[in-house]
């Protein structure tokens, strides 16, 4: 059942909108800034070392996914790219009032948006545009990437732990009673509800 607790309100829906749409424009254009720059700045398939071979900066343009997997099929990315940004705004109109999901879908919508821009706009054309990667790390993983990806894999993993830690899109939080395990509790199958906001 829901119970009060003395936490901050939860957003209303107008200020999850806004929280949401400032952080996404904000990813939007870091991403598309970058890939500007990178595009200026290097030569393709050309390695710079900026930290040694902690850090290179290599420009190449990808037609796959994450990996450059799945190369031969850039529509279906393309796809799935426009329907993630749809089913967040569709959230962000009816469902978020939490805090801490305000600013995960927001950073996950922006990350979205700047690969999605790449797809429709970049070379060789709508919709089937390779996306600009530029960042290696090959201490961490043989793979070429973005800011754009940086934000989709922090923030996938970042709501992955709010599911983890029962933080709800309404501003809610589940909480389990220390006895949780005693016989009345396992006969009714209750898991109290806080309205905590997140």
């Amino acid at each position: 059942m829901e119970r009060s607790s003395g936490g901050r309100r939860p957003l209303n829906r107008a200020a999850a909108g806004i929280l949401i749409a400032i952080l996404a424009v904000t990813v939007l254009a870091a991403d598309q800034l970058t890939k500007a720059l990178a595009l200026a700045q290097l030569e393709p398939a050309d390695p710079v070392q900026v930290l040694g071979e902690a850090l290179v900066f290599v420009l190449v343009f990808n037609p796959g996914g994450a990996f450059s997997l799945g190369a031969g099929f850039t529509w279906f990315f393309t796809i799935a790219l426009a329907s993630v940004a749809i089913v967040i705004v569709y959230l962000m109109l009816t469902r978020v009032r939490s805090r801490l999901w305000a600013v995960a879908l927001g950073l996950l919508l922006g990350g979205v948006l700047g690969n999605l821009t790449d797809r429709l706009f970049r070379d060789p054309g709508f919709p089937v545009g390779h996306v600009v990667d530029f960042i290696h790390t090959p201490w961490m993983m043989d793979a070429v990437y973005n800011v754009a990806d940086i934000f989709i894999v922090g923030d996938m993993i970042g709501i992955a732990l709010l599911v983890l830690l029962g933080v709800h899109m309404d501003g809610t939080r589940e909480r389990r009673r220390a006895g949780a395990t005693d016989a009345g509790s396992s006969a009714e199958g209750d898991v109290p509800r806080g309205s905590s906001p997140a």
